[in-house]
């Protein structure tokens, strides 16, 4: 059951008329030789967050390009990180949010290791996955909607605001406020991540929490005097038992102590140790629970003492009415265009765990379908481009039209 009632179901029909799904595909077939140049561009443009130069060479392309589109471009500058992009198309009633980054967890240099090459019908490339196809689609699908969406008048559309920005995949520090103020502005939220493999969008993803522990120690010598010592090492074995026992995956709940230094030599009782921890969490009442009690945690020898910092950074999105809505209107359009579109979910997060903590209706990996982000054999799909392009056009006539 959809959930659509028969006036928004009337709705999309009446908007149909003016530009019909197929009409879209049509376009976005036709102009497949643009989004393969559009994706390679930017993908060439190697743009790791902590490198802001190059972040910005790959932004003021992507702001030419989004300029061309027939966005009013704003560019939000930043000091140490790339300057986000914002783009705006007029339409309405309804305003929506396309949210992405065009940061990438690759170096500049990648490239030559990773070159863009076509094998078996895979488009490989650094960052071409996570997500410079993605933002290529969501600039192809508005032109769909603007141009080729009916051969007799544009395509009713929402207003849209494409937000891409530079630091996600480094927590998203100078982008998290922009990001929810234009997600409090917004009807809906979809979000251009890739699409889990086999091409399911995303209705549920993790919080994501970050902690670091410190014990401090007292030093000894460890033949002559080790009663006098205290180790930090020791105690922050036992600290990890305790961390290991907040673990709940059955349920989802993971605590991964994934880093540990320590010690000096051998024979000197340590006097300090940390660990670094992730956590992930599939609901906010989780992250509450974990969270407080990761910062609860107290020494177990008296001579050792504890110093814990951090938090869930990322709060879970969960699968809420309005992801369910939003969810049974994409399946809904990809099912005219002949596809049955799955949801799921995944451990990792993205910008769209903010926005839908706020309660705005957001779904996530509306990108194209691939594999291996942040991993060597990061690819999409070519035949799956231009068929993600109408489907993310029709979304939008879909939101629009209620």
């Amino acid at each position: 059951d959809s959930g659509l009632g028969t006036r928004d179901s009337g709705l999309w029909a009446q908007s149909m008329e003016a530009g019909t799904l197929t009409e879209l595909l049509e376009y976005c077939r036709q102009h497949e030789n643009v989004l393969r140049q559009t994706i390679e561009t930017l993908v060439r443009l190697e743009s790791p967050s902590d490198d802001k130069a190059a972040v910005d060479r790959c932004g003021d392309v992507l702001e030419k390009m989004l300029t061309e589109a027939g966005a009013r471009v704003e560019r939000i500058p930043q000091a140490e990180r790339g300057n986000h992009i914002r783009a705006e198309f007029d339409g309405g009633p309804r305003r929506v949010l396309i949210l992405g980054h065009f940061d990438t967890v690759w170096s500049v240099g990648q490239l030559e290791k990773m070159p863009l090459r076509e094998v078996d019908g895979r488009l490989h490339g650094p960052g071409i996955y996570d997500m410079k196809a993605s933002i290529a689609i969501a600039i192809l699908a508005v032109g769909a909607l603007r141009r080729g969406g009916s051969r007799t008048a544009p395509a009713p559309t929402p207003q849209i605001v494409m937000l891409f920005t530079t630091d996600e995949e480094v927590g998203s520090g100078t982008s998290r406020a922009l990001i929810e103020q234009e997600a409090r502005a917004s009807d809906a939220v979809l979000v251009v991540e890739p699409s889990l493999p086999g091409g399911a969008c995303k209705t549920q993803r993790k919080g994501c929490g970050e902690f670091t522990l410190r014990v401090h120690g007292v030093s000894a010598h460890a033949g002559i005097d080790p009663r006098k010592g205290a180790s930090a090492i020791h105690e922050i074995a036992r600290q990890i038992l305790a961390l290991e026992a907040l673990r709940d995956l059955d349920r989802g709940v993971s605590v991964n102590v994934g880093t540990i230094t320590g010690g000096t030599r051998s024979n000197v009782v340590a006097e300090m140790a940390e660990a670094t921890i992730d956590v992930r969490v599939p609901t906010m009442e989780d992250a509450a629970r974990i969270e407080a009690a990761v910062l609860a945690l107290q020494p177990q020898n008296p001579q050792t003492r504890l110093e814990v910092h951090g938090g869930v950074g990322r709060p879970p999105m969960e699968r809420t009415d309005g992801v369910g809505r939003l969810y049974s209107q994409a399946r809904e359009v990809a099912g005219t265009l002949g596809r049955d579109l799955a949801e799921g979910g995944t451990g990792g997060g993205s910008d769209g765990n903010f926005t839908a903590a706020l309660g705005v209706p957001t779904l996530d990996g509306l990108g194209p379908d691939g594999d291996g982000a942040h991993a060597v054999h990061e690819h999409v799909l070519v035949a799956d481009l231009p068929w993600r392009a109408a489907f993310l056009a029709g979304l939008l006539q879909r939101v629009n039209a209620g």
